[in-house]
């Protein structure tokens, strides 16, 4: 017996090796390297196409909740990233190539999986099948699903540029993190005043845009949590200066003032050889990338390794078809997982691997299927992807505006999401200590 995983991104690393954590063989299908997306640098599976953040650890955030809420349940992914980690601040982000090639290792060294290097274009009958094969979903599975369920949707996803730490101006530029929250040299902070700002603002709003090829885009749906940051820019000249250029909690020790705008550039390994421009995902033509961005004092001569890119993602409309175990509803043999099901972000993608898994095990055991409480980070979210109620579908991160309303909800916002936070994780505990003997998740 085993079970078919198809893609071998976050979700689908995460699904095999919960699945072969139960004994079961997997079936693991990847493309790469035979075949790569548009968005893919390298051949290694869990490659994070986008930021290497998985966003903040504070267990009284949204995003915190998810990860401890998958610490509880054994994710595989979360063990890595926690050994693979690089200062930023408040949030947990990952070297991204050691991160990559730890989870590649673990999957290729695992007995219970064989790895199969085919691209797959029709959905399997009759096997256990979990495709998690992305918002990059090659065409013709693509076109498989599209015509198997009749309607998918897509919207537009970018990416951040990168440079290198060398090439980085420090006598323009500060270490700090925001509030000083983390080790000190958690980012690099690339100050801005006033008429600095304005010529950058002027000049990105004006700058030339790159053409989107793989579908009809006149006019494309853009993802919130990753606009293009010329996009954004287009609200208001001071919408960046309230985002991603935000200088609240930073003061400059070179001038002892708070700067009048702020670049910040986080780590994107562990040797510090090379930083993201954090926030500034782009569609900007790469001749244009380096045009705009190096009017910022602190990258004048910033060597960029890797331009931002803009592509295109696919989920399906998933309350019209999905349970809450991820299982389709009217083939009891097919699970879907990651972003293709219209949960959005790196942990949101694996956490929806860990339960498809869990479920796809129990099925091919003949037991019943089961589904986290809706207070806890994970069982919202699977509610939402499988409620026929949700109008106007579209991708959902972790968030306290999908759990049920607090009985007595604190006015102080961090009283509130720890408010949130602890009747999730009283709530998780119970259910496994329900559900499994012992404690043992890995028998869910």
């Amino acid at each position: 017996m085993h079970i078919n995983v198809i893609g071998a991104g976050l979700a689908g690393c995460e699904a095999a090796m919960q699945i072969a954590s139960r004994k079961i063989n997997v079936h693991l299908y990847e493309m790469k390297p035979k075949k790569r997306t548009a968005a893919h640098h390298t051949d290694m599976f869990a490659e994070l196409v986008c930021s290497n953040s998985f966003k903040a650890m504070r267990v009284e955030s949204a995003a915190g909740l998810l990860k401890e809420e998958m610490r509880r349940l054994d994710s595989f992914l979360m063990k890595y990233a926690d050994t693979c980690k690089v200062p930023a601040g408040g949030a947990l982000a990952v070297d991204r190539d050691i991160f990559s090639l730890s989870v590649t290792q673990a999957i290729k060294s695992n007995s219970y999986i064989q790895v199969l290097n085919e691209e797959v274009s029709e959905i399997p009958e009759g096997e256990i099948t979990i495709i998690a094969s992305g918002p990059l979903t090659s065409d013709s599975l693509a076109e498989s699903i599209v015509k198997r369920f009749g309607s998918s949707l897509s919207f537009f996803d970018a990416a951040a540029p990168i440079v290198t730490a060398d090439s980085i101006d420090m006598d323009n530029a500060f270490f700090a993190s925001r509030y000083d929250k983390g080790d000190s040299d958690d980012y690099i902070n690339c100050p801005m005043n006033k008429e600095e700002y304005e010529l950058f603002y002027n000049a990105l709003i004006s700058a030339q845009r790159a053409p989107l090829h793989d579908c009809d885009v006149s006019n494309p749906k853009v993802y919130e949590g990753c606009m293009p940051v010329e996009v954004m820019a287009q609200r208001g000249e001071g919408t960046l200066r309230f985002g991603p250029m935000k200088p609240v909690g930073l003061i400059n020790p070179k001038t002892g003032h708070r700067p009048w705008a702020v670049l910040q550039l986080r780590k994107e390994n562990t040797a510090g050889a090379t930083y993201n421009l954090v926030g500034f995902q782009t569609n900007l033509k790469f001749s244009e990338q380096k045009r705009v961005f190096s009017l910022i004092p602190a990258l004048h001569n910033a060597e960029f390794v890797r331009y931002g890119v803009m592509h295109r993602n696919t989920f399906l409309n998933s309350p019209q078809i999905l349970n809450s175990d991820f299982s389709v509803r009217d083939n009891k043999n097919l699970f879907f997982a990651g972003q293709i099901t219209g949960v959005e972000g790196y942990m949101e993608s694996a956490a929806s691997g860990i339960i498809a898994a869990i479920n796809a095990c129990r099925l091919a055991m003949d037991k019943p299927s089961v589904t986290l409480p809706n207070d806890t980070m994970i069982g919202a979210l699977s509610w939402y992807i499988s409620n026929p109620g949700v109008d106007k579908f579209q991708p959902m991160g972790a968030n306290f505006g999908i759990l049920p309303e607090l009985e007595n909800r604190p006015r102080d916002k961090r009283e509130r999401g720890m408010a949130y936070s602890s009747r999730a994780l009283e709530s998780l505990d119970r259910f496994i200590c329900e559900n499994v003997a012992g404690g043992l998740v890995c028998e869910l």
